[in-house]
């Protein structure tokens, strides 16, 4: 029988997978740091590590485990990297212990993407054993949705989305109805080019409900093209990285840093991500630093805010913020830091002199705007398509990742920042604050707005 382990990884809405027998195990798209998969293998020995396609949104674990494991590293014949693995082509199929391996060669997410179907028991084939085969599909079908296509390069998006829709017809027609589907993406990824459905399906349940199976190829294509919006500015680095052939990553403590040495980082343009609550550091923080709260999509926000390579510290309430910090960072490829600072941030300011900005809601926005219009600046920092969906009447617009380096395009006044949750708002108040100016943050829920009688318009 198979058992399969889920590794999750929340932040970046990803699953890694351990398949075993119970003797050996398969692992399927590990994530950067592998000590939570040889938790989840146990007593089981690795044997082969599985990786459905060269990613796009972190940093691979794969060849790392299967270095440390002894293990065979198994990757399309066809993907272009500079180290010893096995690669592999469609209809290829690996045995281990009692797990069998069919690989199926499923483009669309990519165009060399697979999907493995595993099985236990001595069948020929992983379609014969219906209550004992699972798919594992990467970025090709997730749940009631697709991986997104435009990774790669915009000239071919529109080849590879009718392509993933013939990997979802393929899938559909050569697996049984109840094989359990196992996706890397779908769980809040930006590789997902649709939203999902669920956290668990079977190919029987796809052909209900994945947008793939229910449309016609034209319609598909239309509908996922219309569904592809702005992804983290990471992601063009992260392949690249995969290629070469990642270490295991340093999940140590950085150096420490004292409130003279981020003085005088910050007097040089470095960055210093503060990983507190955005709530403790709008009530006080150290000037200039940027609020990243330490929360599911840290590394994501991190990602898309602060440019690759640039200088970076990291401050905190405590070593374990940090060490939980730097381990999100690396499965994104942030392996080198400046440094870390931990403790109150009285003692961490340049002579202990503490900043702080106010936070509001939008009913608090409602209430104030009508008799502070010319003071007040609503500054909308979620993305294009968001703000298209629809806005504050009079806002200005600004990603948040685009922030520093057009404050300047900021009318005079006090400058109300916004999102959808909060999160992200705090990232923009944090840049506005950095800049001079004075910021308002708006930890609210945009749903909010319109119910407190706050104009909300559709964009052009």
């Amino acid at each position: 029988m198979l058992e399969i382990r889920i590794v999750e990884t929340p932040g970046l809405g990803d699953r890694s997978y351990v398949v075993t027998d119970g003797r050996v195990a398969v692992v399927v798209d590990p994530q950067r740091d592998i000590d939570r998969v040889l938790d989840a293998a146990g007593d089981a020995a690795i044997t082969h590590v599985l990786e459905t396609h060269v990613h796009n949104d972190y940093v691979t674990g794969g060849l790392a485990l299967a270095r440390r494991c002894g293990a065979t590293y198994v990757m399309n014949a066809h993907d272009p990297v500079a180290f010893e693995r096995l690669g592999v082509r469609d209809g290829d199929t690996i045995v281990t212990g009692s797990l069998r391996v069919r690989v199926i060669h499923t483009p669309g997410h990519t165009p060399t993407h697979l999907a493995y179907a595993i099985s236990a028991g001595d069948d020929d084939a992983p379609g014969d054993a219906p209550g004992d085969v699972a798919v594992f599909t990467g970025g090709s079908m997730l749940y009631g949705a697709m991986g997104r296509t435009d990774l790669i390069d915009p000239a071919r998006t529109e080849d590879l989305t009718r392509a993933q829709h013939r990997s979802a017809h393929r899938l559909a027609a050569e697996l049984p109805d109840a094989t359990p589907v196992y996706p890397t993406h779908g769980f809040g990824s930006f590789c997902s080019a649709t939203a999902t459905k669920g956290t668990a399906s079977t190919i029987g349940l796809e052909k209900r409900q994945n947008i793939a199976l229910t449309t016609g190829e034209d319609d598909f294509v239309a509908a996922l093209l219309a569904g592809l919006t702005a992804y983290p500015r990471y992601y063009v680095r992260m392949a690249p990285l995969n290629l070469v052939g990642p270490d295991e990553p340093d999940l140590s403590l950085p150096q420490l840093a004292d409130a003279a040495v981020l003085e005088h980082r910050l007097a040089h343009g470095e960055w210093i991500v503060d990983l507190r609550s955005r709530r403790a550091y709008a009530a006080g923080h150290v000037r200039g630093t940027v609020s990243i709260e330490l929360a599911d999509p840290f590394a994501t926000y991190v990602g898309w805010t602060v440019p690759w390579e640039a200088p970076l510290t990291l401050l905190g309430d405590d070593a374990d913020q940090v060490l939980a910090a730097r381990r999100q960072l690396v499965r994104i490829g942030i392996d080198r830091l400046e440094g870390a600072a931990i403790g109150p941030v009285h003692e961490l300011a340049p002579g202990g002199e503490v900043a702080s900005y106010r936070r509001a809601t939008f009913a608090e926005l409602a209430a104030e705007l009508p008799t502070r219009r010319d003071e007040i600046v609503v500054l909308d920092v979620r993305r294009t398509d968001e703000w298209e969906a629809g806005h504050i009447d009079g806002a200005v617009h600004v990603p948040f990742f685009e922030l520093r380096g057009r404050q300047h395009e900021l009318p005079e006044g006090e400058v109300w920042v916004h999102c959808v949750s909060g999160y992200r708002a705090a990232i923009g108040a944090s840049l506005v604050d950095c800049a001079g100016r004075r910021a308002v943050h708006i930890d609210d829920d945009w749903e909010h707005a319109a119910q407190v009688g706050l104009t909300v318009v559709r964009g052009d």
